[in-house]
């Protein structure tokens, strides 16, 4: 499925984005290291096996990254205009290596555009759970859509 336009939603619909993701330990060396996050929990073993989590954990610029591009197929795609802002990021679990991730997105508000006719403001509550249904993830995304016509 496209993208929808602005007008194709309501306040309320839910979309279950396919497919889920698993996890590697070399999206999360990437991640770190385009990004120059040093921290030892994402890198080193050694330091992250004496942590409370026992291992690595995955770098969270990944994981909102990841639920952002999952979403974007069957909520933006072809109908963006922009990206507005991202708010409320939360991460209330962690990610580990191995862990398939799934993402659903939920209108939470919507309106036409006070300066840009034929456009119109939706925000969305992105969530990603695990694949024992844990939340590791939830944010807000504003984004601007086009109008259908």
């Amino acid at each position: 499925m496209a993208g929808r336009y602005f007008d194709e939603w309501q306040v309320g619909d839910r979309v279950v984005h396919a497919p889920s993701r698993t996890v590697t330990e070399t999206d999360n060396l990437l991640i770190s290291s385009l990004t120059h996050n040093l921290q030892p929990l994402h890198l080193d073993a050694e330091a992250a096996g004496g942590s409370e989590f026992g291992r690595i954990l995955v770098n969270s610029c990944f994981t909102f990254s990841l639920a952002v591009g999952l979403s974007v197929a069957d909520t933006t795609l072809g109908t963006l205009v922009a990206n507005l802002g991202f708010d409320e990021v939360r991460t209330p679990a962690p990610v580990f290596v191995g862990d398939t991730l799934t993402c659903s997105s939920e209108v939470v508000s919507l309106r036409p555009s006070k300066s840009r006719p034929g456009q119109g403001i939706v925000v969305f509550r992105h969530e990603m759970t695990n694949q024992n249904g844990v939340c590791v993830l939830l944010c807000l995304r504003s984004v601007l859509l086009k109008v259908r016509g």
